[in-house]
């Protein structure tokens, strides 16, 4: 089975900076997109930032100027390095991977990391 695994995840004080990675495990396909959500307890998941294996890459308007997602040259492994935090970043980020052979693509979910930025 295909396993997401995050890390970096941790407290940071507002204007701070974390870098967190997930690594794409029992593989077998070519992973098309990839990409990192966030979540608030009682809140909606909401995306933070997505790469494509074409190298584009997409971010959340709140996000933009202040994160980077960047991915390997294997495309099994995706970052996430955030700067200049803010409390309202806080929450459980939860890797995405896209894939999976032709007309049989899949979504894939990683456990989460806690962020949590203090004021």
């Amino acid at each position: 089975q295909v396993q997401l695994v995050e890390s970096g995840g941790g407290l940071v004080q507002a204007g701070g900076s974390l870098r967190l990675s997930c690594t794409a495990s029992g593989v077998s396909f070519r992973i098309n997109t990839m990409g990192w959500y966030r979540q608030a307890q009682g809140k909606e998941r909401e995306l933070v930032a997505t790469v494509t294996g074409g190298g584009g890459s997409n971010y959340a308007y709140s996000v933009k100027g202040r994160f980077t997602i960047t991915e390997d040259n294997g495309k099994n492994t995706v970052y996430l390095q955030m700067n200049s935090l803010k409390p309202e970043d806080t929450g459980v980020y939860y890797c995405n991977a896209i894939g999976g052979p032709y007309g049989n693509y899949r979504s894939y979910w990683g456990q989460g990391t806690q962020v949590t930025v203090s004021s």
